[in-house]
């Protein structure tokens, strides 16, 4: 297993990018709340707001499919359920982002993929609770019509990784999760090339790798979030750290911390990671920060390279740059 791993800060300055409906309660009957999770901290239990993984991938595929091209799978509803084509010779977004759809007898079978593609909620670093905004509509004749939103001020956190190995490749094993596609399909996988080797049908490797790829290339192009119109947030990373990890871990997701309510990095964690899991790390580990966001931290992480690429502890290196640029270069020396 070959995972490329993931770690990225977003600014939320001013926002209110994945709300949780109404406010039951409230003092007017029409308050949209952000979503929020209560935890213990230092002084108690404190709310730290949260964008849905479900957000985030909604978001990545959107911004997959307008950067990349990609043919996005149609949902088709029925009753209480939804699902998509589940053809992932077709439809790129199958491939990555998984899927379950029940089928009969005739058509193979219910058919479900495990997402290559796995993230995190993007969390609050430090705790932040939200504010209530009261705003009216009063554009109408008679009696203005009150109403508020929340939002928050904070810096979110969040992981991710891809099977670089699962992409492209489907298996036919009858169990939850590894029933990918039937034999109803195979004119699909024969058409775009693809063959089945060992009860595994692999697609070819230029459109593997291409899916791979186009996956990481969007990170600096992320677009969407809830209340943009009236709290217009770049949700693009302004911290990332990217590398390719031999193994099912993700060792990356407690590098960030709440220095009394300040967001950090905290590279001796970072360090501690790399050289923990150094014969692990398949290639050099990459890390992109963009100017103005926490530049606080920039001695610390000059030092950091510094050290990781001049003590030799670490066969690899430490690449920095802008987002753009680590990005750029990531994805250039990505292989199968």
């Amino acid at each position: 297993m070959k995972n490329i791993i993931g770690f990225m800060m977003v600014d939320a300055p001013h926002s209110a990018l994945n709300n949780a409906g109404t406010d039951v309660g409230a003092r007017t009957e029409n308050i949209v709340a952000v979503k929020k999770i209560v935890k213990r901290g230092e002084r108690g239990y404190e709310t730290y707001p949260y964008v849905s993984a479900q957000a985030l991938r909604h978001w990545w595929r959107d911004t997959l499919e307008e950067r990349c091209g990609w043919s996005i799978s149609p949902v088709e509803r029925q009753s209480k359920i939804a699902f998509t084509a589940a053809n992932p010779f077709q439809y790129d977004d199958d491939d990555v982002f998984g899927y379950m759809r029940a089928q009969g007898k005739k058509e193979g079978g219910t058919v479900t993929r495990i997402s290559p593609l796995k993230c995190s909620p993007l969390i609050s670093v430090c705790p932040s609770a939200p504010v209530d905004d009261y705003g009216v509509m009063a554009r109408q004749e008679g009696d203005p019509v009150p109403y508020e939103h929340q939002f928050y001020s904070t810096v979110l956190q969040g992981a991710f990784s891809l099977d670089i190995e699962r992409v492209g490749r489907f298996t036919r094993e009858n169990r939850t999760g590894y029933l990918n596609i039937t034999e109803h399909m195979k004119e699909e996988w024969e058409a775009v090339g693809a063959e089945e080797i060992d009860g595994v049908v692999e697609m070819p490797e230029d459109i593997r790798i291409k899916r791979v790829k186009d996956v990481i290339s969007v990170l600096p192009y992320l677009f969407g979030g809830a209340k943009q119109t009236l709290h217009l947030t770049d949700v693009t990373p302004k911290f990332l750290v990217l590398g390719v990890l031999n193994g099912g871990n993700h060792p990356f997701m407690n590098i960030s911390r709440n220095n009394n309510g300040v967001p950090e990095v905290n590279f001796e964690v970072l360090k501690e990671i790399i050289y923990d899991y150094g014969e692990e790390f398949a290639g050099d580990i990459y890390i992109g920060k963009r100017k103005g966001f926490m530049d606080y931290i920039e001695k610390d992480m000059e030092k950091f390279i510094a050290d990781m690429n001049g003590k030799g502890k670490f066969r690899h290196e430490i690449i920095s740059g802008t987002i753009n640029e680590i990005v750029e270069k990531f994805i250039n020396g990505i292989s199968l």
